[in-house]
């Protein structure tokens, strides 16, 4: 594997260079793929502003609003890392929400929240109409590989030592379905970019698999 060392900032103006050279009239639904301990929220959430300063309207989607009730997504207990693998995001509601209409020949009727986890209830977010030239971000973990229909992804890598020592003690449960999404899905050999972020100071883009 071959990578290129850059900062948080060079990273954000290349991604959002990336974007912003493809198809400008069109909406662009973009995955920014990573476990919690790889922190795509922070990287998705920098893209916002400066595409919007190029001229591409950016609205930020986190699955963490797009979870699927308590009774199903807690049906084997609060720590079952099979049930984090395959039950806990509403990928269903994912797409009929936000990324078949936010297709470039969808309505671009879009909610950003779908579910409130904390009171267990719909979120009952009002829909909102996208621009034909938005870009959609969505963050989260085990993005890839289910058939979600994104445009660009963007894949946050973590060694298995880095994911190990950098996840919280209270969400260690999850390490076997990282493993599992690591051995069954190996985003990294088809994410469009794909983004080593074992030291959270110091990313490196990678530029070529071995």
């Amino acid at each position: 594997m071959r990578v290129r060392p850059v900062s948080f900032a060079v990273l954000v103006d290349d991604l959002v260079e990336r974007l912003v050279s493809r198809e400008s009239d069109s909406r662009i639904r973009v995955a920014v793929d990573g476990a919690d301990a790889a922190d795509p929220a922070r990287l998705a959430d920098a893209l916002v502003d400066p595409l919007r300063v190029r001229g591409r309207p950016a609205v930020r989607i986190d699955t963490r609003d797009f979870l699927r009730p308590a009774s199903l997504r807690l049906e084997f207990g609060r720590s079952d890392p099979d049930s984090f693998y395959t039950g806990w995001f509403d990928e269903a509601g994912l797409i009929r929400e936000v990324l078949d209409p936010a297709a470039a020949g969808g309505s671009g009727r879009i909610v950003t929240r779908l579910w409130d986890a904390t009171v267990d209830r719909a979120a009952r977010e009002p829909y909102r109409v996208l621009p034909g030239n938005a870009i959609v971000l969505v963050s989260g973990p085990l993005l890839l590989g289910s058939g979600l229909p994104f445009d660009f992804t963007v894949h946050l890598a973590l060694s298995a030592a880095a994911l190990d020592r950098r996840t919280a003690p209270e969400a260690r449960w999850t390490l076997p379905a990282f493993a599992r999404y690591a051995g069954e899905v190996a985003p990294e050999t088809f994410a469009d970019v794909v983004v080593r972020v074992d030291d959270p100071r110091h990313p490196a883009l990678v530029t070529a698999l071995d």
